[in-house]
């Protein structure tokens, strides 16, 4: 009875052992698949259209992908409209992340279909942040690259979505 016992503790310990090393690797691919770049890479653990407003480490989020990169924070928030995808970017410098309003922003987009549109993005003052519209209304995967020129210092980020 007692080698019944200590066979199903050992096996039930087993089982947890390898359960818990499954779902740390899920956790690991979630984590890398929406925001790519060569520096630290943030990204919400739930799709981008559905993600709330929240506090993180960085301050309030827009609800969108963040790419961490030197001393610059992007987020990238995307939103599909009537006729367009309005695509927002806030971009922040710093421990206390400052807006930067005085860049030139432009999205390189790469549509479901292989195109690529390059769309500039003009400051908003009152929202203190970036903004677009992108027209196109394919269903698929795009591949948004956003260059931000900073007085010559150059910024980018990497981001995806799907509309």
């Amino acid at each position: 009875m007692k080698t019944l016992k200590t066979s199903l503790i050992i096996l039930g310990s087993f089982g947890l052992l390898l359960g818990s090393c499954s779902n740390t690797n899920q956790v690991a691919n979630i984590e890398n698949s929406s925001a790519t770049s060569t520096s630290t890479t943030k990204t919400p653990s739930v799709p981008p259209s559905s993600a709330t407003k929240t506090d993180s480490e960085h301050g309030a989020s827009h609800g969108g992908q963040v790419v961490e990169t030197g001393s610059y924070h992007l987020e990238f928030v995307q939103e599909k409209e009537a006729s367009a995808t309005h695509i927002d970017l806030y971009l922040l410098k710093g421990e206390n992340h400052q807006t930067v309003p005085n860049a030139k922003v432009t999205a390189q987009v790469q549509l479901p279909n292989g195109q690529q549109k390059t769309i500039p993005l003009s400051y908003d003052t009152d929202g203190k942040h970036y903004t677009a519209k992108l027209t196109e209304k394919a269903t698929g995967q795009y591949q948004v690259k956003v260059i931000a020129d900073i007085g010559g210092e150059k910024v980018n980020g990497r981001f995806t979505f799907a509309q």
